[in-house]
């Protein structure tokens, strides 16, 4: 039996890194994460979505979407972040580090 890594098997259904479909792919993963640690940050200060959107101003259906990588921009999620009371960056390969909060 023949072992792959996540990363032979993801070159192989997905594209290697560099092509245009593995960019998107990993963008996409991306988004993920940056919502899973909103979620993660509302849980562990119990707020419920109702009461994080009512701290940024917008309906529980919008941190929904947040929270599930949708509709992310650099605005979102230094405004989401400042309302949870924590600092955040992330690093743009473009750009580099960026502080957002």
């Amino acid at each position: 039996m023949k072992f792959y890594t996540q990363e032979q098997m993801t070159d192989k259904h997905v594209g290697v890194k560099g092509t245009p479909a593995r960019e998107e792919y990993d963008g996409q993963v991306e988004l993920l994460l940056i919502g899973d640690a909103i979620r993660r940050t509302r849980q562990a200060q119990s707020l419920s979505q109702e009461q994080l959107g009512e701290l940024v101003g917008v309906q529980k259906a919008q941190i929904s979407r947040l929270e599930n990588g949708k509709n992310l921009t650099l605005a979102s999620i230094a405004k989401l972040f400042k309302a949870l009371n924590q600092k955040v960056a992330l690093d743009i390969p473009s750009i580099g580090r960026v502080a957002l909060w």
